[in-house]
């Protein structure tokens, strides 16, 4: 197997065995994106006179005739390949000859892989935030259909103030839209476009027009300096993965209050037996495991974002090896979460609350009645407080039958 880099010298199994890893599995799914900037230099380079017509046409073609194979599932990348960029130049060159060697001119592995990241992210922040937002609209369907039941509203875990189902699941929903909107901020980053900043230091000798390709792959800007280009890695896989962290975060609050909803103590809610799993042991049991796995991959999502983080901190300048290793967490944290968001929706869709079940602390209005007084009788809120405090301990003493 002939790498890019290859230059006739044998390479030792093991060498490429741990420098690989497993980021030509991980490849695969940027093959698509692969080919669309692939497309969209090549054509570039025939504008600029460095690519015939009839090579521009074999090039474009083979890619097109690539990108559906693999799709198909008709061919994957291998770790002899080494990485995704290897493979599908080498297919190219298998199909239409020697002008398949001539898409890499005016540019690296380090800007193509990067194109092809950003490009999958721009994709996959489409569907973080419509599965984000899909959560909020189970959660406002769920406020439709049994808002009007009360609730208790909790601080330190006790009955604070009167809520409702409409009230607690507007709140979920509210956050959840504001977790969508984060990815939509996340795009900032994604927007600049790395093609002709080759290893990071630019494509001396080539007329390359990078403006071309940001404009035929819809970025909003050219990444100015080269010199930056590799400077931001790690940048915008960070930004996804922490918006990534807040809305499993939020999810797993979620899931924290219908699991103790779901209790036999509390007992708020019911779920059907087609969202909740059995024991081996115990005959009577229906575990809500849905909602314990959302609640604990929010720890996955963090660990995610901490990896990212940690690869590229105290990195120098420039292109390191290092940097191959942000496809693993950044995948790993989007497939997570997408995973998360679909189930979550479709778990809310199920809930049914129990309003039979549900009792209110007789003290849980204590706060209105004190903002009662003060709005009846002119007094100072801290009075108010405290007569009303002193009213609820004579109560508990005396008790509910005096």
């Amino acid at each position: 197997m002939t790498r890019l880099w290859d230059k006739g010298a044998p390479l030792d199994a093991r060498v490429l065995a741990f420098t690989a890893g497993e980021d030509h599995a991980l490849d695969d799914r940027l093959v698509a994106y692969d080919v669309r900037a692939s497309i969209a230099h090549a054509t570039m380079l025939h504008t600029r006179g460095l690519l015939t017509a009839a090579d521009l046409t074999a090039i474009r073609d083979g890619l097109t005739a690539l990108g559906e194979e693999h799709a198909c599932g008709a061919w994957r990348v291998t770790l002899e390949d080494e990485d995704g960029q290897t493979a599908l130049e080498r297919h190219l060159v298998a199909r239409i000859g020697e002008a398949g060697g001539r898409v890499h001119l005016g540019r690296s592995r380090n800007d193509q892989v990067l194109a092809a990241v950003r490009l999958y992210l721009r994709d996959a922040l489409d569907r973080l935030a419509a599965g984000t937002l899909s959560v909020a609209t189970a959660l406002d369907e769920l406020a439709v259909r049994e808002g009007a039941t009360p609730l208790p509203g909790y601080t330190h875990m006790q009955q604070a103030m009167p809520s409702s189902v409409a009230l607690w699941a507007g709140g979920f929903a509210a956050e959840l839209r504001d977790d969508a909107a984060g990815f939509d901020r996340a795009r900032v980053r994604l927007s600049r476009n790395p093609l002709g900043s080759a290893a990071g230091y630019g494509t001396p000798g080539l007329p390359v027009d990078r403006e071309a390709t940001r404009a035929a792959l819809g970025f909003s800007e050219v990444h100015e300096p080269v010199t930056a280009v590799q400077l931001s890695r790690g940048k915008a896989e960070a930004g996804v993965l922490f918006e990534i962290a807040l809305t499993m975060q939020d999810s797993g609050r979620l899931a924290a209050d219908l699991l103790l909803f779901y209790t036999q103590e509390f007992a708020y809610v019911t779920l059907p037996e087609a969202f909740t799993t059995g024991s081996s042991i115990m005959p009577q049991k229906r575990n809500p495991d849905v909602f314990e796995l959302v609640r604990a991959r929010s720890a996955t999502a963090q660990a995610c974002l901490l990896e990212a983080l940690a690869v590229t901190a105290k990195l120098p300048s420039g292109y390191q090896r290092d940097l191959q290793l942000l496809k693993a967490p950044l995948f790993r944290g989007t497939d997570i979460a997408l995973a998360a968001l679909d189930i979550m929706a479709a778990a809310v869709g199920t809930l049914r609350f129990r309003p039979e079940r549900i009792r209110l602390d007789p003290a849980i209005r204590a706060a209105e009645e004190a903002n009662a007084l003060v709005v009846r009788e002119g007094i100072p809120f801290r009075e108010a407080y405290g007569r009303v405090a002193a009213r609820l301990a004579t109560a508990a003493v005396e008790g509910p039958d005096r």
